[in-house]
């Protein structure tokens, strides 16, 4: 009999194995402590997860495959995935073993590892989900200095004629980012936002599993309002809905932040993306599909903005990690070593925008890349946490992050730890462009206007500390030249008084 390996985000229905059913195949899917607690998780991010394979272990029995699902509470479960392993392969009579090659660097290790010890033959497949190789960013940019986004993005649109007329980006351009900058001041009104079916009993009971068995999980869980689709029949009705109800004016508002809404004209199908309910290249080709049909609602530049993060953003990120791991989890070019706030953990401050940001991770398990990396991740950077802390954080909280998106997002786009690598400068502001983007300045304890005093908002003394500690890194770099020569305007004695207000803040952020 043939063993074959599922991953928790590998629940693709439409990959090749699944084409013919044979008794001699054992499917295993297994609930793990390995995966529950190699970092500390979101209780809504287990949930979904396992909710996700069991559905999914439901959906191949249906279809006649054999199938051995091992719960969390299983007495055949040892929670470690190689004597899990192993067990199988003894009881079962296994004579050979497949599995589809992980997106973590570390079951990657893990899974060769093991095959390297294995009696019986062993082989690895892909995951058919990515349109992309591992390979296939390192490629393109081999002997370039830069790796921009920009060039590999426009690649991927001519490989798969995504918006194009002939060798041409449809509309005459390739990007439309600077129409992507909205403010939301309550119009246009924000449909409904979608509310995938779910068995709310089965999410209790997944909960009330955790528990007993003691996983340590963060975060607040209501199943009335669990947000995340658990099969791809629900998958694709949300991704649906968005291209139906939210794509009109996604392009527009996509940077936008709002003190009454927390998802805006957000789709919200990032975790069934993650765990490969879904492909990006379908999610972009019925995008495009709403868009040719409806051109009177939708413009080009709204669904241009979302064809970007797909199979952009998202395809070369993954590049990233693969081409840079496994030293990239260690990068800390600035040297951060600040540890998080206890605000991280429970929202309580007194800053607007963080108390907003953090709360809606900590309430959804979610929170838009905005809040992501300008809201939270720019707080991080300028207060100079220690990139581990702020990865573990990011990892743990969100229900879409795996480490191959999570990481290179995190230390590379938002924290700056790897010196470049992604971003060709730290995505840092002050309290300007929190107040341009949304509301969360309104009503704030602090005035955006102010560097220093005891009102002051937090983000402009920091803004320009961190400038001031960290020039030496940025001296050569030209996107930063401005804002050093800035930098150097501020009368000594004033830029004396933000730097004794920043570390006040660095050393003591709960107070603030």
């Amino acid at each position: 009999m043939k063993l074959r390996l599922l991953l928790g985000d590998q629940l693709n229905v439409n990959h090749p194995w699944f084409s013919t059913v044979s008794q001699d195949v054992l499917y295993v899917i297994m609930e793990l402590r390995q995966e529950t607690d190699y970092v500390v998780h979101h209780i809504q991010k287990v949930v979904a997860f396992f909710g996700a394979m069991r559905h999914f272990a439901e959906h191949l029995t249906e279809k006649g495959h054999e199938v051995l699902y091992l719960r969390l509470d299983d007495p055949k479960n040892s929670l470690s995935l190689t004597q899990n392993l192993e067990k199988i392969i003894s009881s079962y009579n296994i004579n050979s073993f497949e599995y589809q090659a992980p997106d973590e660097y570390r079951l990657d290790d893990q899974l060769k590892s093991f095959c390297d010890q294995l009696s019986i033959s062993s082989a690895t497949v892909d995951t058919f989900h990515f349109i992309t190789t591992r390979d296939t960013l390192g490629d393109f940019y081999k002997g370039k200095k830069q790796l921009i986004m920009e060039y590999f993005y426009r690649q991927m649109r001519r490989k798969y004629s995504l918006l194009m007329e002939g060798e041409d980006p449809e509309g005459g351009q390739w990007n439309f980012d600077k129409n992507n900058r909205n403010r939301w001041k309550g119009d246009p009104p924000i449909p409904p936002h979608y509310s995938p079916k779910v068995n709310q009993k089965e999410l209790i009971q997944i909960k009330a599993l955790l528990d007993q068995e003691g996983v340590k999980t963060f975060g607040y869980f209501e199943a009335s309002h669990f947000a995340y689709p658990l099969d791809r029949a629900e998958a694709l009705r949300q991704l649906d809905y968005f291209c139906t109800h939210l794509l009109p004016h996604f392009g527009d508002y996509q940077d936008a932040f709002h003190t009454d809404e927390v998802y805006l004209f957000h789709a919200r199908i990032s975790f069934a993306l993650n765990v490969k309910m879904i492909s990006p290249l379908e999610v972009v080709t019925t995008a495009i599909e709403h868009y040719r049909k409806e051109k009177e609602r939708i413009s080009l530049s709204q669904v241009e903005g979302f064809v970007r993060q797909i199979i952009g953003w998202r395809e070369y990120i993954r590049g990233i990690y693969w081409k840079e791991m496994p030293n990239y989890e260690k990068l800390n070019v600035l040297e951060n070593r600040f540890p998080l706030p206890d605000f991280y953990w429970t929202a309580k401050t007194k800053m607007n925008c963080m108390h907003h940001s953090i709360k809606n991770s900590l309430e959804n398990a979610y929170a838009h890349h905005i809040q992501r990396l300008m809201i939270i991740g720019n707080f991080s950077l300028l207060a100079q946490l220690h990139p581990d802390a702020v990865d573990q954080w990011y990892l743990g909280v969100y229900a879409d992050a795996i480490q191959w998106v999570q990481l290179p997002n995190t230390r590379g786009m938002s924290q700056w730890a790897d010196g470049g690598i992604v971003a060709t400068k730290p995505y840092v502001s002050a309290a300007a462009y929190i107040s341009k983007m949304g509301n969360y300045c309104s009503g704030c304890s602090y005035d955006k206007s102010k560097r220093i005093g005891a009102d002051a908002c937090p983000f402009n003394s920091l803004y320009w500390n961190f400038l001031d500690d960290k020039k030496i890194h940025f001296k050569t770099n030209n996107r930063m030249a401005m804002m050093l020569r800035l930098l150097e305007k501020i009368p000594a004695h004033e830029l004396v008084a933000i730097k004794k207000r920043a570390y006040e803040i660095i050393e003591h952020p709960d107070a603030f």
